[in-house]
């Protein structure tokens, strides 16, 4: 069995057999909040399959692109699930799932013209979309798919503003294909595939394209002291003065 879990943009894991059968698939669509229902949806994932964690073989963890804060979450819990299982991680980018998904409901609804064949050029090339935050989409460019069953990635992952997504498609020749959520069963599946071909198919390193909306604190603000005033000082120094000699008293003595 594959456990799949991403974190890019809402938060889905999904059980899926070898073969491609899917067992079962849980995600909650909140693009926040990952860490505090990644934990619930392992536990409903492998309840509704009727598994149990010894009956995991792979973990697919969905890479991105997507931002810092979600994307890790979901990175770092199919990591520990797999270290602690002893099982081998599958990298997959995020994208080829909505990709893969997209290229099987076109075949089974007979849209050719999406799905058709790359060498004679009747493939559509597509790109799969998604919110990047801070007015930025991210976005994977596709055409067709390949012998293995897997998308067909021409364009790797990157960044756009929003107001140049279009220009930058047009340019592509890509229709754009809006996602606002990655399912996870797809990304197993893709691994799955993967796996059968003897392929690697994502990095190992997650795609947050850009850095963490965090900053490094900067070094202690140096305070100084006031100055201590005329007054205070003379008072130390007649306080610290030697007593002077021959006063009134040894003339008295």
């Amino acid at each position: 069995m594959i456990l799949g879990i991403d974190t890019s943009l809402g938060s889905a894991v999904a059980v899926v057999e070898p073969d491609g059968v899917i067992r079962s698939e849980a995600r909650s669509l909140d693009p926040r909040g990952h860490a505090e229902v990644i934990g619930t949806l392992l536990e409903r994932a492998m309840a509704e399959a009727s598994v149990t964690p010894s009956d995991i073989t792979h973990v697919a963890a969905g890479m991105g692109p997507g931002p810092f804060t979600g994307l890790r979450v979901g990175v770092a819990a199919a990591r520990a699930f797999a270290l602690g299982r002893g099982l081998p991680v599958v990298p997959v980018v995020s994208h080829d799932a909505v990709a893969l998904e997209l290229l099987l409901h076109s075949a089974l609804t007979a849209d050719w013209g999406f799905v058709g064949d790359v060498e004679d050029g009747a493939a559509e090339t597509f790109a799969v979309v998604t919110d990047a935050r801070r007015r930025e989409f991210a976005y994977t460019v596709y055409r067709g798919i390949d012998d293995d069953g897997l998308p067909i990635r021409v364009a790797e992952p990157a960044l756009v503003p929003r107001d140049e997504l279009d220009a930058v498609l047009a340019a592509a020749g890509a229709q754009r294909r809006e996602a606002d959520r990655i399912p996870a069963a797809m990304l197993a599946l893709a691994a799955a595939r993967a796996l059968s071909a003897g392929r690697t198919i994502g990095p190992d390193d997650a795609l947050y394209l850009r850095s963490p909306d965090v900053t490094l604190p900067h070094a202690p603000k140096r305070v100084n002291l006031p100055a201590a005033s005329g007054r205070a000082a003379s008072g130390r120094s007649a306080a610290t003065a030697p007593p002077a000699s021959g006063g009134r008293g040894q003339d008295q003595a």
